[in-house]
C-alpha cells in the first residue's frame, strides 16, 4: 500500500557522475503519464543526470521496448524507468497486462546488466492515478528516478 510519502527513499540520494537513464513511457492515459515524466526529468535534471525517452503504445509494449532498446543500442543506458497506467475496467484485461507488464520488467532486471526500474501505476480508477503523481501519496514519477540513481549507484558499486 502506497503511503502518505516515502521520506525514507528521498534521503541519501547518491551523487554520480555521468549516468544516462532511458525513459520508456506508455501513449495511453498521456495526461497521468506526462506528469509521471515530468517528475522524473525533474529528480534527475537536479542531479545531473542525461536521459531520453522512448514512447511504446501500452504498458503491454514496455517489456519489448526496453529489451530490444538494451540489445541494439551503442552504449547501454545506465538505467530504465518504466512509466505506465493500468486502470481496472470491466474485464479481465487490467490483471493480464498487471501480471504481463510485472513479470516482463522482473525478467528484465533478472537477464539485464543495468536496473529496470517498475514506474507503472496499477489502479482502481483515475482518480488514484492523480493521487500518485503529486497528490497525497506522493509522486511515483521522483521516486522512480530517486530509484534509478540508488540502483545505478549500487550497480557501479558491485561491479
Amino acid at each position: 500500500m502506497a503511503t502518505q510519502s516515502n521520506t525514507a527513499l528521498s534521503k541519501g540520494i547518491p551523487v554520480i557522475k555521468d549516468a544516462f537513464v532511458v525513459i520508456v513511457k506508455t501513449e495511453w492515459n498521456a495526461s497521468i503519464i506526462n506528469k509521471l515524466e515530468a517528475g522524473v526529468k525533474r529528480v534527475l535534471k537536479a542531479q545531473g543526470i542525461a536521459c531520453k525517452t522512448l514512447t511504446v503504445p501500452g504498458a503491454f509494449e514496455i517489456p519489448f521496448a526496453v529489451k530490444n532498446h538494451y540489445a541494439y543500442c551503442k552504449t547501454p543506458p545506465d538505467a530504465y524507468i518504466t512509466l505506465g497506467t493500468v486502470i481496472r475496467g470491466d474485464t479481465p484485461h487490467f490483471d493480464y497486462v498487471c501480471k504481463a507488464v510485472t513479470d516482463g520488467v522482473l525478467q528484465l532486471n533478472l537477464s539485464l546488466d543495468v536496473p529496470v526500474i517498475f514506474g507503472v501505476l496499477t489502479l482502481e480508477n483515475e482518480q488514484q492515478a492523480l493521487e500518485r503523481v503529486g497528490g497525497k501519496h506522493g509522486h511515483k514519477g521522483e521516486e522512480a528516478a530517486v530509484t534509478a540513481i540508488k540502483m545505478i549507484a549500487l550497480n557501479r558499486k558491485l561491479k
